[in-house]
Order: structure tokens, then sequence, then C-alpha cells
């Protein structure tokens, strides 16, 4: 049986993820963190902070925020817990605690849990060299209550293409202005905020005459709590290093 700690259990991924792994007979979760735990009715103790919790567990799964990385990178290393990292809005100094930290645990760090999100991710891997001379932008779509933007997929992504092409596209944020032509070496990024949407990303090649647009769209939550229910069986089994999504496949 793998022992579960879900940090952020009362958030809406953290409750979403709690009804998934309910349905999982090799899963349970022991407990949760959340900085109101009193706000969901949950079959498990949900406590404010790590030094309240006493059960026994096998990995922490953080939907929270990146303001906690730190706890949960300290947590992890005091118990010798693996980790799931699903937070986004990750700077560059965070990827080094991270990467410093996974020479001890096993950590799983994706901004996006989805399975096929990761499939595209690797499709773009492929194809993004042959289509020479195309102009590439990425549209993201989510919830009006996403805070970071543009997303931490559409930079998965964009950072996919850009590696594929040894990193010679610089990144664009939306254009504005009587100049705002198109250079040949940029990604276009733009992001739009509305509504309920769980999250749509679309990249789009503008060749000569003709467009290639591949796109995925989040139906519900319910794709990332699937996704970090297969990443938690691969991470529970995996010796310390730091892995992503394409590591599970």
């Amino acid at each position: 049986m793998i022992r579960i700690i879900i940090y952020g259990a009362n958030g809406k991924m953290g409750q979403v993820l709690s009804k998934v792994i309910a349905c999982e007979k090799d899963m349970k979760i022991v407990a949760g963190i959340d900085r109101s735990p009193n706000k969901e009715k949950n079959p498990y103790p949900v406590y404010k902070d790590f030094k309240e919790c006493k059960e026994e567990a096998d990995v922490i799964i953080d939907f929270s925020h990146v303001s906690n990385l730190e706890k949960v990178l300290k947590y992890s290393l005091e118990k010798r817990l693996a980790l799931i990292i699903a937070t986004t809005g990750l700077s560059d100094e965070d990827y080094s605690e991270i990467k410093q930290a996974s020479k001890n645990i096993p950590v799983l760090c994706s901004s996006n849990m989805s399975l096929g999100i990761n499939a595209l991710k690797k499709a773009l891997k492929e194809i993004s060299p042959t289509l020479d001379g195309f102009d590439i932008e990425i549209i993201e779509k989510h919830h009006n209550k996403k805070l970071d933007a543009p997303s931490g997929t559409a930079y998965l992504l964009a950072n996919a293409i850009n590696e594929s092409l040894d990193n010679s596209k610089n990144y664009t944020f939306g254009r504005k202005g009587i100049d705002a032509k198109r250079q040949s070496n940029e990604i276009g990024i733009h992001a739009i905020r509305g509504g309920t949407i769980p999250g749509e990303h679309t990249v789009i090649f503008a060749g000569l005459d003709e467009i290639i647009e591949i796109k995925h769209t989040a139906l519900t939550k319910n794709v990332f709590a699937n996704g970090a229910v297969k990443a938690t069986r691969f991470i529970t089994k995996a010796q310390p290093g730091l892995y992503g999504m394409n590591d599970i496949f």
C-alpha cells in the first residue's frame, strides 16, 4: 500500500486528487497539509503544518503553491520521502534547490501532470526540427482565478520546442504597439484568462501557405490527478534522482 501525504489537500486540485486516489486499491492518503485545515471534510487528518503530522508515509504530492517549496523539500529530506512537485511558477533558484534535494530522494517535478500534455511535449520535440522556417506561436487558456501567466505548461511546451532547436529561439509574451512585427527567431506565447477553463494549449506552426495546429484541452482537472496517480506509482519505486513525466512512459 502506497501511503500518501497531499500538500494543498483542501485546494481544488487537492480535493480532485483525493477523490481519484480513493478509487485506487494500492494507495491510501494518510494525511493532508493545508493552510486552511478545516475548510473541507476529509476521510484523513489535515494539518496546517508538517510539524503536526505524525503519520508515516511513502510519498508527498505537492499541489499547493511555489511559496511552500522550501517546507516541502525540508520535510521530504528529513523523512526520506519520495516527492512529486506539481506546482507552477518555479524559478531557476527553485529548480536548483529541487535538483540538490534529488541527490538524496527521488523527486518527480512537472508543471503539468496530464499524460496528454506530456505526450504532446514529446511529439513537439520530434516535429519542430523538421519545420524549418515555420513561425511558432503558443496560446494558453485558463480559468479566471489562475495566478501565474503564462502558464507553467506553456513554458513546458516552449522549452521542449526550443531545446529541439538548439535553444535558438527567444520568447515574446504578447504583442502590442505600431511596430510589433514578428521576428523569425522567436516563439510567441499568449495567455487568455476567463470563466472556468481547466486548461487549453494550442501550438501553431505557421509556414508559407500552410499551417499546423496542435491542441490539447483538459476537460476536467481529473486529467492532472490521473497523471499524478501514475507518477506516484513510478516515483515510489525510483532511486534518488530528478525525474519528469516522460520518465514514466
